[in-house]
């Protein structure tokens, strides 16, 4: 017996003084409706309704039992609400990892706006460039910029990462311009070699595909320290937008083989598969589309 549509039926029989108007109420059959009140009866052992052909009236056990299953529905609807209410209001903890260098340049800002706008969240926010397990982490919420693997987490893509070839005027006084990527393989590199691609980098331009292993002097896994680096005249580093960006604006860094394209990255949420996402984690990925991927490029990739 389904104890709970039982209660309901028979509260509703009550309430309209008859199975036929209950059924229309339920969306339910007459015949299921008195099923259900004839369950609970058995199961009770006593009778609850005074029943006529047209009209259903509870005798003395009735009237008492009716009483409490109102309560006791009133306390079910009560809880269904509150869940209801809390999965429709972000609460409680949002537990978030990402890398170094864009928790600290980008994603500081961004959580501390999101924060004002969800004041009943907690965050604890886990910067590392080391690729940790999300759900081993317990972690709500991963973001990475990488080529993904594939796996049995879920990735939303938030918004491309354009990469630029860059040094400083003093490097390259020094040791040439590169007009055709082949000529990267006489300069001294910095890299990120912490990718699927390893230390090689791939151009692509006019004459096609090319995939250079250049020598490096540096390979670190944070672009901020390929960045430093490269400000101050140690080689050519090829970087994402975000992090060259403020040093090319302010002239410390160049382009070089700007006619040469190299694939952009990608900033990725992932979370575990769950039927049911929490609001908590929906709404700040929401929020994290809406802040990077605004115009044509996205925010992160203007230099």
């Amino acid at each position: 017996m389904d104890k709970l549509a039982s209660l309901r039926a028979f509260v509703k029989v009550v309430e309209l003084g008859s199975f036929s108007e209950a059924g229309r109420h339920l969306r339910l059959s007459r015949s299921a409706i008195s099923k259900y009140v004839s369950e609970l009866e058995q199961s009770l052992g006593v009778q609850l309704l005074n029943r006529t052909t047209r009209h259903a009236s509870p005798n003395e056990n009735g009237q008492m039992y009716f009483e409490r299953a109102l309560s006791i529905l009133a306390d079910i609807d009560a809880a269904d609400q509150a869940v209801a209410h809390l999965q429709s209001t972000p609460r409680g903890l949002l537990r978030v990892n990402a890398p170094m260098s864009f928790g600290t340049l980008q994603l500081g800002p961004a959580i501390a706006d999101f924060m004002e706008a969800n004041p009943e969240l907690q965050i604890h926010l886990v910067l590392s460039d080391e690729q940790v397990d999300p759900v081993q982490g317990g972690f709500d919420v991963t973001l990475r910029i990488a080529d993904l693997e594939s796996s049995s987490l879920i990735a939303r893509k938030i918004v491309p990462i354009e990469r630029v070839i860059c040094a400083s005027s003093s490097y390259l006084e020094r040791h040439g311009i590169p007009t055709h990527p082949n000529a990267l393989r006489n300069h001294a590199a910095l890299t990120y070699g912490f990718l699927l691609t390893g230390n090689q980098w791939k151009l692509t331009g006019r004459d096609g595909d090319h995939w250079i292993q250049p020598s490096w002097l540096l390979c670190a896994n944070n672009a901020e320290v390929l960045c430093d680096a490269a400000v101050k005249g140690r080689g050519v580093a090829l970087l994402p937008t975000f992090i060259a960006g403020a040093a090319l604006r302010a002239g410390k860094l160049r382009t070089v083989l700007d006619d040469y394209k190299a694939p952009p990255l990608t900033l990725y949420a992932i979370y575990p598969p769950t039927r049911h996402l929490a609001v908590k984690v929906r709404l700040f990925i929401d929020f994290l589309v809406a802040r990077f991927s605004a115009g044509p490029e996205g925010k992160l990739n203007t230099v």
